[in-house]
This record gives structure tokens, sequence and C-alpha cells, in this order.
């Protein structure tokens, strides 16, 4: 059987004459070959042997072929093409001499030519497989593309500021410091979590209680440990007998479609479990951030004791003393609201410590009537030896009342009250986590709002420097009393980058008030450190634009509440903006302030719920502020106020 593209070739060579005694030439030979045509219909055709050409050899089909003797009776092509069954339609035979007509299409192709036409055929294989394989090339690239740029989305949504990432398969792995045997095992626990479900949903229970009992070893083994040098001794022994588990897991389980499905559901459910704990973490930060830590509040009870106990509450009702320098307008002034003795005493000591001329720094603390006695101790038995420090009681200001500040009436009404302490108020972490900053007890405090009344609180004053009791000074600050502030009411240093910190962030623009009356895209600014002409400020009547649009916001509906909002629309293209170096914010909520901008500021600012006074404060921020912090102060270590 001789295959010539999809026609079938059976070649039978009758050299009858040979045994008949007859002498015949190979030439006289007619050869009778049967084959299909690519229709399927059987056609015959003959041939003569001598226009055969000398490639072919003749067998006798039932003797097996022996070299000692002339070939005969079975006609075959020198290069058996016999197992190729794929030919091109386009092989033939080719004869010259044809005498029968009955086989006028039938051409024999020579061994050369058919090998040419072999090597041609896988050529174009070759050029489909390589055509094939580019176009499979190009769809994993497609697919890596789009995993790509989904993960990127996924890891821009990460609201995390710290982010660990690690890869057993990295040189990293091998490094002692790298927490290698910790890693190692946390990640053979997922494993186990996975090939266990496999097993379980194929009945493999024998497996399924040995990874199940494998993972729990694993997990007692680790405990709480959080480097390698936390672990047991037996946890290398450990890993190991859990890598053994996970082989024959893999050898009995091994299923990729099974396996990725799984790691996408445990993915998906690690991912709530993530957003649950945010959610409880950004509701605790809220709540410690407005907690009052024990210590300061020893602190403060042990200087109010005292300073009853010794009379100096007395002292201070029989003599009424004014210091003439607290309203002379060529000293330099400062202006300090706050309720935390200790964070206002290191504002106070380090702005002393970095000035050049410490006796003409007048310092202006107001407080209120719980803490006014603490406050008053403190600065009685520490006070700086060169500068001047005034320290006063928000209710010795009869003038500020509810029939003249518009925030003391709205801070008095029902409906305030209400939003604060009814008692069905949403405080769970899921109802109440998005507005529970807005409930800080400080916006409460008329300390906070203070600073909208500085003409009023200072009437002899010219300028004043407003500082936060977060605040903490580095370097000598006599020069922004200096500063050409070109008419504007306030000195501030600007906070917007590109999108970030402009109006739209604190105001309601959806409300015609606002939208029509500022630009959204205007720039913020921080209250922190602030330089207020205080001759400016009276003669545009600052503090009657801050009440109308305070009665503005009854229903709190231009802005949530807080001072920074008004304070944008009061000193709305009032403000001055000064050289950011002056003031560097941060410190209680970015961990990843640039260290040299830190360190060349005239004043670092601890806004945000991570004060320093605080056990959340970020570690590498801290050493700023609690150098400027008298630990050795017997006050300090009776209530146990450490480094």
């Amino acid at each position: 059987m001789l295959r010539f593209s999809n026609s079938s070739l059976l070649l039978i060579a009758g050299i009858a004459a040979t045994s008949c005694g007859w002498r015949v030439t190979s030439s006289d030979v007619n050869i009778v070959a049967t084959y299909s045509d690519h229709h399927g219909n059987i056609r015959l055709g003959s041939v003569k042997m001598g226009d055969l050409s000398s490639s072919w050899l003749f067998h006798h089909p039932l003797l097996p072929p022996n070299n000692n003797k002339p070939p005969s009776q079975l006609v075959t092509p020198r290069d058996s093409f016999q197992n190729d069954s794929r030919m091109e339609e386009s092989a033939s035979y080719s004869s010259t001499n044809q005498t029968d007509n009955h086989f006028p299409h039938v051409e024999f192709t020579s061994p050369a030519k058919l090998k040419r036409q072999v090597i041609s055929l896988s050529s174009l294989r070759q050029e489909r497989r390589a055509q094939r394989t580019l176009e499979l090339i190009q769809q994993d690239k497609e697919s890596d593309k789009q995993m790509q740029e989904a993960a990127i989305h996924k890891s821009m949504t990460f609201e995390n500021s710290l982010v660990g990432k690690y890869s057993i398969w990295r040189r990293d792995y091998e490094s002692p410091n790298a927490d290698a045997i910790l890693k190692l095992m946390r990640d053979q626990i997922i494993m186990a979590k996975a090939y266990a479900h496999i097993a379980k949903s194929k009945n493999a229970s024998n497996l399924y209680l040995f990874l199940t009992q494998q993972s729990r070893e694993n997990q007692r083994v680790l405990g709480k440990a959080t480097s390698d040098a936390d672990l047991p001794s037996r946890a290398l022994e450990q890993a190991k007998a859990m890598g053994h588990a996970l082989s024959l897991a893999k050898d009995e389980l091994y299923d990729c479609h099974e396996l990725a499905k799984k790691f996408r559901a445990m993915l998906q459910s690690t991912e709530r479990n993530v957003d649950g704990l945010k959610k409880k973490g950004t509701f605790l930060i809220q709540l410690a951030a407005k907690t009052f830590p024990q210590p300061l509040h020893c602190l403060s009870l042990q200087l109010a004791a005292d300073y009853f106990l010794l009379g100096f509450n007395e002292e201070e009702e029989d003599v009424v003393k004014k210091d003439a320098k607290f309203e002379d307008p060529s000293l330099y002034h400062y202006a300090i609201f706050s309720d935390n003795v200790l964070a206002t005493s290191v504002v106070v000591n380090s702005t002393v410590l970095n000035a050049k001329q410490p006796e003409k720094h007048v310092f202006h603390i107001v407080t209120d009537k719980l803490n006014f006695a603490a406050m008053k101790m403190w600065f009685r038995v520490n006070a700086p030896s060169d500068a001047t420090i005034q320290v006063e009681n928000i209710n010795d200001f009869k003038w500020l009342n509810s029939s003249y500040c518009s925030v003391l009436r709205q801070l008095e009404s029902a409906r305030l009250k209400e939003y604060y302490f009814k008692a069905n108020h949403p405080s769970s972490i899921s109802a109440g986590a998005d507005n529970l900053k807005y409930r800080n007890p400080k916006y409460l405090s008329m300390l906070n709002h203070l600073r909208f009344y500085l003409p009023e609180v200072y009437p002899k004053l010219d300028k004043i420097l407003f500082l936060d009791d977060d605040i903490v000074v580095q370097k000598d600050l006599a020069p922004l009393w200096e500063v050409d502030m070109q008419g504007k009411v306030n000195g501030a240093v600007e906070t917007c980058k590109e999108s970030f910190h402009r109006f739209d962030k604190y105001l309601n623009f959806s409300n015609p008030k606002i939208s029509e009356n500022f630009d959204a895209g205007a720039c913020g600014w921080a209250f922190g450190m602030n330089m207020f002409d205080l001759r400016e400020w009276r003669k545009r009547n600052i503090t009657g634009i801050y009440h109308y649009w305070q009665d503005m916001n009854e229903d709190r509906t231009l802005w949530k509440l807080g001072s920074l909002p008004p304070g944008l629309i009061t000193f709305y293209n009032l403000t001055y903006a000064m050289e950011r170096s002056w003031h560097v914010l941060g410190l209680g909520y970015d961990p990843a302030l640039n260290q040299t901008a830190i360190e060349n500021a005239a004043v670092v600012h601890y806004n945000g719920n991570y004060k320093p006074w605080l056990g959340l404060a970020f570690a590498k921020y801290k050493p700023y502020w609690s150098k400027y912090v008298e630990y050795d102060n017997p006050y300090l270590r009776l209530c146990n106020i450490n480094e």
C-alpha cells in the first residue's frame, strides 16, 4: 500500500513471463495500479516498468528481502514513504511514455522531490506552531497585565500606612535576621488549611485530620512570637514535620484549580477580616485620642491639691498681680489655650530654650476652671527664669457669654446636646466610626474657639503668635514679628498639596451659601502656629465675620464641628502664606514625613490622633517632644510619667 496524497495505490507486479519461461525485458512489463481519487472513486492505471527510475526496487511479497538475490515482484521506493500517511495531495509520479490512457493523471514523484516536500511541510508546521505559541504568549501577557493592573488598583485602595511584605522565595529569606522560620511556619498553616479543605471535600478523612493536627501544632509552637528569637527550640522540627505532611497532601490531592479556588476564598475572607479590624482600629484610636491618660490626670490632681494645701489660692485673691509686660506691645507675645499641663509646659520650655532673648517672650496661657489651679501651680514652681508667664481662667472672661458668642449659644442648645449625649446615639463601630472624630470633647470646649476672640482677650496688643499645645518649638521665633504680612490678618503655613487640603475638603460646597462665596480649590492652611495682626483684625471686624458664618451654620450644614472650617471662612483672602520651614505638620498622623524637613523646621506639630503624650505616638517622632519634658520633676515621678 503506497499513499500519494489522498489516493491509495496498490502496486502489483505480475511477472508471469518468468514463471512460464518467456523471455521478456523489464521495459516490457506492465505495472497495474489501483487507486482512489479525491472523490473516493476507484480507478485503474498502468505503467511500463521501464519508465520507473533506478531508485525503485522489487521484492517478492512473500519472501524476506535478501541482499544476495535480485529484487523482484513488489514495487517499493528506495526511500520508503509507506508510513507517512500525511503526505500532501500534490505528490505525483511523472511518466513520459504512458501506454495506458486509463491512468492519465497519476504522476510518480521521485524520493528526492518527496523529501523536499516533506521538509516543506515540516517548515509549515513549525511556522504554525510558532504562530500559535506567539498567540498564547500574547494572551498570557494580556492576562498578566490585567492581573498587575488589578493588584495596583488594590494596593492603591489599601489604607494602612505601614505594609509589611515578604516572600519565602527571595534571597532575604536566607538572612538570619529575616525571621525565616516564623514566616515559613505561617505559610505552612495557610497551605495546610487549603489542603485540609480539599481533603474534606474528597472524603480523605485521615489526611484531613492529619493536616488539621499539624496546623494546630504549628499554631501552638508559634504562639505570640514576633521573631525567630521568640520561637521554642522545637520550632524547626515542627516545621519539618509540617513540610512532610504538606508533601504527602500534595502527592495525593494536588489540584491547581481547586487550590486556586480555595486561596481566592481565603483571600476574600482575610480581606473582610482586615476591613473589620480597620474599623475597630479606627474606633479605638479615636477613643484613645479623646481620652485623658491616667498619668496626666494624676498630675493635674496632685498639682491642684498642693495649690490649695499650700494656700496659693488665698495669696492670689489677696494680691491681684498684673505684670506690665502682659500689655507691652514691644515684646513677643504668645497665646496658648489648653487644659493639658504637661503639653503646655513643653510648648513654653521649647520656646524659651531656643530663644535668643527669652526675657522678651511673654506667654498668655488660658485654661478652664477645672485645670486652672493645676496650671497655676505648675508654672509657679516650674516657671522659666527669664520669660514671663500669665495664666488665666476662661470663666473669668465675663464678656464671653451666649448672648455675644454664637458658638457658645449653639453649644448650650438642646439640639447640639442631643447630638452629643442622646442615649440612643449610634456608638457602634459600624454606625458611629465615621463621625466619631467630630464628637471629640474638645469641640465642646470654648478653649477651642477662644482663638476667634484674641482682640477681646488682649485689647492692648498689636500682634500675637497663637500656638497649639501639641507643638514643639525648635528655633528662635522672634523673627516672625518682623515678617511683612502685606496687610493680611492671619499668617499661616499652607497645607494644600495638589488636590489635598483644599476648601472642598472642609466645607459643604453643595450648599449655595458656600459655593457662591468661596473657591472650592482655594488652598487650606494650618491652625497651630499662626501670627495674628490684631490691628488689622479690629479694622476689618474679623470677629463679626466669624459670628455671621457661625450663625449661618446653626444646623451644621455648612461644615461639621471644629475650628478650622470656620477659620478658613473667616480669614478667606486674609491669610498670608508663610514659609513652610516655619511650621511642619503631620507628626501625629503621618509616619513617612521627611526627617530633614522635621529637623530644619522652626515648629513641629503633632496634629492628629497620635499625640506624643499618648501611647499611640510614633516612636521615631516622640524624642522631639520628650527632650523638653522634665522627667526628673517630683510631680512627674509621683505620677509615673516616664520617657
